[in-house]
């Protein structure tokens, strides 16, 4: 029997996954008419010849931020094309385009300039996507995603977008930015902030009963009829109200769910499998979290999780704590950091949710503070370890334990 036989056989839950994964633009947003129409409304000025607005849009993760953009865009590109209008819409994702030199180069490429994407001196590359973009009569809409992302390495993108149009012959350019932090335009400067926050559009989160909504939509494309159970949908919607009231989650909990009830050979998707994927989806987030920490985090972190490992007690304050760092630091060869830098990045392990932090009176000794891990110990182990400067951790904790041995003989 070929490899693959029986998972093809298995296949009884889903009829489109892919109508749960955030890349999906569906042909209806529910609970965003009013965003809808508002960025509807400022874009239509292209269609009419003229330069729309530049906008920014708020909201936190999940809030159908990118979604709305992406449908507003189809519909805008689709009524363009019915009245001959040249008008076109660009996405460039500010994770992946993170420096100006990226995004000037992409945008010059595609108006058919030959850019390279390292080399050139930036404003180069920047005169040729103008001269490009300027070939025509035409509009085109620069929508940048996770734009606080791309501006943290300096706003010269911003300011040279913003104010382009006052070189332009023939094209206009207006400029779409997308953020999930409401304060990051507070580190722009004065005129960039001006020029690019012309409209703001807020998206608030959704609450459990919109969420269900949104489930209910797309679970009618992506599973086969009669496999979820009642209570899956309102489950998957509570689970990620909670989590500031996030579609993505809400979907990845609906998708994950109906996997594993794939994987276990289920004919139906149960409530027992949400709870299940809620667990895994955590895990993962927390990984992902920790892989990307620098690497004096992941050193800080490593020493809460030491301690845990090796004492009973669950807190340990932060002399203790930066006393094992150090051991650590010294164990893979790095310069460790004062005490008070330590304690800055512990605060932001806190804020990041992996560590917790309980003030404590010592009575005549005053107060001090106590930290302890947060989520298992086993869900941050492995993750530390993958890191090739702390591969060798293993190795010290074992000799660490052989100490602790001896101590207590």
């Amino acid at each position: 029997m070929n490899l693959f036989e029986h998972v093809l056989r298995s296949g009884r839950i889903f009829a489109n996954k892919d109508v749960l994964r955030p890349s999906y633009i569906p042909a209806y947003l529910p609970h965003r008419k009013e965003q809808i129409e508002r960025l509807a409304e400022i874009l239509s000025a292209a269609l009419r010849g003229e330069t729309p607005s530049n906008i920014l849009i708020y909201g936190k993760t999940g809030t159908g931020k990118t979604a709305t953009v992406k449908y507003v865009a189809q519909e805008l590109e689709r009524m363009a094309k019915q009245i001959g209008s040249k008008t076109e819409v660009i996405y460039i994702n500010g994770e992946i385009f993170d420096t100006q030199y990226r995004v000037f180069a992409y945008l010059a490429r595609i108006f058919n300039r030959k850019v390279p994407m390292m080399g050139w001196p930036t404003d180069v590359v920047f005169e040729a996507f103008r001269e490009g973009v300027d070939r025509e009569r035409r509009c085109v809409i620069v929508v940048l995603d996770e734009v606080d992302k791309l501006v943290k390495k300096g706003d010269e993108v911003l300011y040279n977008l913003s104010r382009i149009n006052s070189d332009l012959r023939r094209a206009k350019v207006s400029v779409v930015g997308i953020s999930n932090d409401l304060t990051f335009t507070d580190e722009l400067d004065a005129r960039v902030r001006s020029s690019l926050g012309e409209e703001e559009i807020v998206f608030p989160p959704y609450n459990a009963m919109q969420l269900s909504d949104i489930l209910k939509q797309r679970a009618e494309l992506a599973f086969r009829e009669g496999v979820l159970e009642e209570g899956v949908i309102p489950l998957c919607a509570a689970f990620a109200a909670q989590e500031h009231g996030d579609a993505r989650r809400a979907l990845d909990l609906l998708r994950v769910s109906g996997e594993i009830a794939e994987r276990l050979g289920e004919e139906k998707v149960r409530e027992e499998h949400v709870r299940l994927a809620c667990e895994r989806i955590e895990t993962n987030k927390i990984a992902e979290v920790v892989r990307t920490l620098p690497l004096h985090s992941k050193i800080v972190l490593s020493a809460v999780v030491m301690l845990s490992k090796e004492h009973r007690k669950r807190r340990f304050t932060s002399g203790e704590i930066y006393s094992m760092y150090r051991k650590i630091c010294g164990f893979v060869n790095i310069e460790p950091l004062t005490q008070r830098r330590v304690s800055d990045l512990t605060a932001e392990l806190e804020m990041l949710g992996l560590v917790s932090a309980t003030v404590v009176s010592r009575g005549r000794y005053g107060r001090t503070k106590e930290i302890s891990l947060s989520v298992q110990e086993s869900s941050l182990r492995d993750v530390l370890l993958s890191d090739y400067k702390l591969k060798s951790l293993s190795a010290f904790r074992l000799r660490t334990q052989m100490l602790l041995n001896e101590e207590n003989a």
